[in-house]
């Protein structure tokens, strides 16, 4: 991405896009009972609550009535509905990896079956994008955490610390392909969540080849353990490498949540905050609900005189219901270099209007 003079002018600068993931699926209720809905109307209501708050994006999970995640895409579907029926401008973004929880102690968290996520491509009502992971890899959720960081919640427990520790995300090129294939067909957008540069090389590669003819919409996920960590240098490292057409949004864990979306916020990129990404106030006093992280995050974007999306800018900022036709469209339209032709010595330019 290019931050030519003026970049950081709010004048000049996107209407910021706010995602919420409220639902927390690695905590269990009483580590946040506050704040972790279990019943359907609680978990529908939560939504309500942080898209009257300001959030357009819903990053979507799903409990079960004992607390701990669904595996059951029946679940899945009567929530889409309750909130579709509640707030149907709210753009519902369903966590790729449905329940990541372990099964039982001594289990190690693991995602559903490559074939069981497939099936996310077949939820009705259709949700409006379904995060995909690139490239199979680490995800020690708990490596950058400190003992204040889980002081008195369940992943304190060293069983449960373990499992989380040792959980890698399943994320072949086979299986990537095809996901996207099928939500592709869907009309589903995938939302392409990034670990560091080396997997957005592979979604510009599918790009190159035609196999991923949809617009860039991703995260920098940087929350250490087998992803980038969240430092300036891996920011702009990765921001560099963005093009300019892509739709980017920054998250992190923990006490580092505010501090990396303050700085999204003041570049003109977006945010994501919740209990999935962190449940302390930065003296860790007390627990911040997702509520309140997203009135936090509306209230500096405004002091910083940038405007928050609502429910339409946001549909138009992500570009939902856009695919493209081919490889040539899709590099053109996400800022990417033309592909090579077959006689051409010099490096590919991009197209001029």
């Amino acid at each position: 991405m290019n931050f030519i003079d003026g970049s950081l002018f709010p004048e000049h600068q996107e209407k910021l896009v706010v995602t919420v993931a409220p639902y927390g699926p690695e905590w269990m209720p009483a580590d946040f009972p506050e704040d972790i809905p279990v019943t359907m109307e609680q978990q529908i209501q939560k939504a309500v609550d942080c898209y009257n708050a300001g959030a357009t994006v819903l990053h979507l999970h799903v409990r079960e009535l004992d607390g701990k995640g669904s595996k059951r895409l029946s679940k899945f579907n009567e929530l889409i509905a309750g909130i579709r029926a509640r707030v149907p401008e709210l753009i519902i973004q369903v966590g790729g990896s449905i329940s990541f929880a372990p099964e039982s102690d001594g289990d190690v968290a693991k995602w559903l079956s490559d074939d069981t996520r497939h099936l996310l491509a077949e939820l009705a009502p259709r949700p409006d994008q379904v995060t995909i992971a690139i490239n199979t890899n680490q995800m020690n959720i708990v490596e950058q955490m400190c003992e204040a960081d889980l002081a008195g919640t369940s992943i304190a427990d060293p069983t449960l610390y373990r499992a989380y520790r040792e959980m890698t995300i399943p994320a072949g090129p086979e299986w990537v392909e095809e996901h996207i294939r099928r939500l592709s067909d869907k009309g589903i957008q995938p939302h392409f969540q990034l670990a560091n540069i080396c997997q957005l090389e592979t979604v510009e590669r599918m790009m190159r080849r035609g196999t991923c003819n949809v617009p860039l919409i991703l995260t920098w996920v940087a929350i250490g353990g087998g992803f980038d960590a969240p430092n300036i240098y891996n920011l702009a490292n990765f921001v560099r490498a963005v093009p300019d057409g892509a739709v980017l949004t920054l998250e992190t864990s923990m006490l580092n949540v505010l501090p990396i979306n303050t700085m999204a916020i003041a570049l003109g990129l977006h945010v994501r905050c919740g209990i999935e990404d962190n449940i302390w106030t930065q003296d860790r006093k007390r627990k911040m609900t997702s509520v309140q992280q997203v009135e936090q995050l509306v209230r500096i974007s405004r002091e910083l005189g940038r405007e928050v999306a609502d429910a339409a800018d946001a549909r138009r900022i992500y570009k939902l219901g856009t695919f493209y036709r081919d490889a040539d469209e899709t590099l053109r339209e996400n800022g990417f270099a033309p592909n090579r032709q077959p006689v051409a010595r010099a490096v590919p330019l991009r197209a001029t209007a």
